[in-house]
């Protein structure tokens, strides 16, 4: 089996050894530097939906914005968690989000953190920010595919599918702690209810 090499680079001044292979978020979270995250699980593949891991990286006198959770390590790569520009993206992407869940806890405290106003957008809450947390842990771990995205763009939303949430979510709901809205629990119940009603009505029209 061939050996993996290891990578020095540095992140906020700080020398990090890593191995070939691993993520920026990944070697930070190595050395207990800490990068906010709210589509990341170690469960999953990396998928970097939110873009509230956005680093400052500079290597070869080059410098760009790039998503921690999917850029990987390179030999004397120069990474910078903060930065004016890096606060100045992530207060920008809280300030949308806060649009669409205006009371989660997590958001919140983030905003906090970064100077976001939660009102610079008109509120459009949906309660899901599509961090897509369910629909992969549904998927990839469980292999249910219970809950999945439906429509495209500015109508994307998450839906559990009925015929396989009746069956599977009543004894799993894995995925509700980590959902950083808590949306995803009132969808199930709501999906629940559906399914409920539907059977009921299916069995009045067979008497």
């Amino acid at each position: 089996m061939k050996k993996m090499s290891e990578i020095i680079l540095q992140i906020d001044g700080k020398e990090v050894k890593a191995t070939e292979g691993m993520t920026v978020l990944e070697a930070a979270q190595s050395a207990d530097i800490f990068i906010p995250t709210l589509c990341h699980h170690e469960k999953l593949e990396p998928y970097g939906g939110c873009r509230m891991c956005t680093v400052e990286v500079e290597i070869r006198g080059w410098t760009k914005f790039v998503a921690a959770c999917l850029y990987p390590v390179e030999q004397d790569l120069v990474v910078k968690t903060r930065s004016e520009k890096v606060d100045k993206i992530r207060k920008m992407i809280l300030e949308f989000l806060l649009a669409h869940a205006p009371y989660s806890p997590q958001l919140q405290d983030l905003a906090q953190e970064y100077g976001a106003d939660k009102d610079r957008f008109e509120k459009e809450s949906s309660f899901c920010i599509l961090c897509g947390l369910c629909v992969r842990y549904c998927a990839e771990v469980k292999k249910k595919n219970a809950v999945g995205f439906v429509d495209c763009g500015a109508r994307r939303e998450i839906r559990f599918i009925p015929e396989i949430a009746s069956k599977e979510c009543s004894s799993c709901k894995e995925c509700f702690p980590l959902c950083p809205t808590s949306y995803l629990q009132a969808a199930f119940v709501l999906t629940e209810a559906l399914a409920s009603s539907s059977d009921s009505a299916q069995t009045a029209l067979k008497k």
